[in-house]
C-alpha cells in the first residue's frame, strides 16, 4: 500500500516509490554577453541551437525560464539558418544582441567556417560577418516619423513632456539635448507598460561618442535593456542625418553599458560588436 508518486503513469505493474524518468530530450544552451569584450558586461542573451522547431509555447517557456532580455533559437535553413527571438513575455520581430550572440555561438562553438552567416528572420535576411574579434551585423534601417500627438504613457513614463518624439517600426524614440539628461532618467515603468509599442528609446548627442541612449521595453517584459541592437537601426539613420556622417560610435548607458559601432549604408545599417561566452549547458525537457 505504498502511496503513488505524483503524476505516476498508470500501468499494470505494482506501484513503487522509485522516481520515473520522464526525460525525453536534451537541448544545448549557451549564454553570451553580447556587445562586450569581457564577462559581466553589456547584454546577456541565451542561444538554443535546434535541428527543428519546438512548439512555440515550449520556446516561450524556455525564454521565460531563462528570464533574460532575449533567448534566440535557430535551425539550419538552406545555406544558412532561420532565427527567432523570444523575450520572457513575447516573440519579437528583431533583436540585435541575440543575433550577435547566435553568430558568436556558430563561429566559436559550432564550427561554422564561412566568413558570413545569413539568418532568415521575421525582419528579412540578416547577415553577420566576422571581422577579427568583432562581428558586423547587416540589418534593415528603420524608418521613423515625427509624432505630433505624444502618447500619454510616454509623458507619464518619462515624467516630462518631450519636445522631439518619433515613431519607428517597433518603438517610440525621444530625442533630448544632453547625455546627462539620458543618464538621469528615472522612468515610471508601470506608466510605460501602457504604451502601444514594443518600447521607448531615449537618445542624445554623446560627450565622448557620437550618440548615447537608454532603452525601455516594459510591454515586452523588459524594464530596461542593457544594450539594444535593434534600437540602433532606429537611431543610426536619425543621427547619420543629424550629424552628417555615416560612421559613428554609440554607447548605451544602462548599468551594464555597451559600445556599438554604427554605419549607415543606404537602406541598411551595419552594427559592430564583440561577444563573450558566459556558460554552456543543457536544457532537459
Amino acid at each position: 500500500n505504498k502511496p503513488l508518486i505524483p503524476n505516476q503513469l498508470c500501468t499494470n505493474q505494482p506501484c513503487t516509490n522509485q522516481p520515473i524518468n520522464y526525460l525525453t530530450m536534451k537541448l544545448p544552451i549557451y549564454q553570451v554577453d553580447a556587445f562586450s569584450d569581457s564577462l559581466f558586461q553589456c547584454n546577456p542573451a541565451a542561444v538554443v541551437p535546434l535541428s527543428e522547431w519546438l512548439e512555440d509555447s515550449v520556446m516561450q517557456s524556455i525564454a521565460s525560464e531563462n528570464n533574460l532580455a532575449e533567448t534566440a533559437f535557430f535551425i539550419p535553413k538552406g545555406p544558412g539558418f532561420q532565427l527567432r527571438w523570444f523575450t520572457p513575455a513575447v516573440e519579437v520581430d528583431l533583436c540585435g544582441h541575440a543575433t550577435l550572440a547566435s553568430a558568436h555561438v556558430l563561429f566559436q562553438h559550432l564550427g561554422f567556417e564561412k566568413e558570413e552567416i545569413a539568418f532568415q528572420s521575421r525582419s528579412g535576411i540578416l547577415k553577420v560577418r566576422r571581422d577579427n574579434d568583432w562581428y558586423v551585423m547587416d540589418f534593415p534601417a528603420d524608418e521613423i516619423q515625427r509624432v505630433t500627438q505624444i502618447p500619454k504613457a510616454v509623458t507619464a513614463g518619462l515624467g516630462f513632456s518631450a519636445k522631439e518624439v518619433y515613431k519607428g517600426r517597433d518603438d517610440y524614440m525621444v530625442v533630448v539635448e544632453t547625455q546627462t539628461e539620458v543618464e538621469q532618467l528615472n522612468p515610471d515603468f508601470r506608466a510605460l507598460l501602457k504604451m502601444q509599442s514594443r518600447g521607448l528609446i531615449v537618445t542624445a548627442p554623446g560627450d565622448s561618442v557620437d550618440f548615447v541612449s537608454r532603452c525601455f521595453f516594459p510591454p515586452a517584459g523588459i524594464d530596461e535593456d542593457p544594450v539594444t541592437g535593434s534600437a540602433h537601426t532606429t537611431m543610426t539613420p536619425f543621427w547619420a542625418a543629424k550629424l552628417g556622417k555615416s560612421q559613428m560610435v554609440a554607447r548605451q548607458l544602462s548599468r551594464r553599458g555597451g559600445l556599438v559601432k554604427c554605419v549607415q549604408s543606404g537602406s541598411r545599417v551595419k552594427l559592430g560588436g564583440q561577444a563573450v561566452t558566459y556558460l554552456q549547458g543543457e536544457i532537459m525537457l
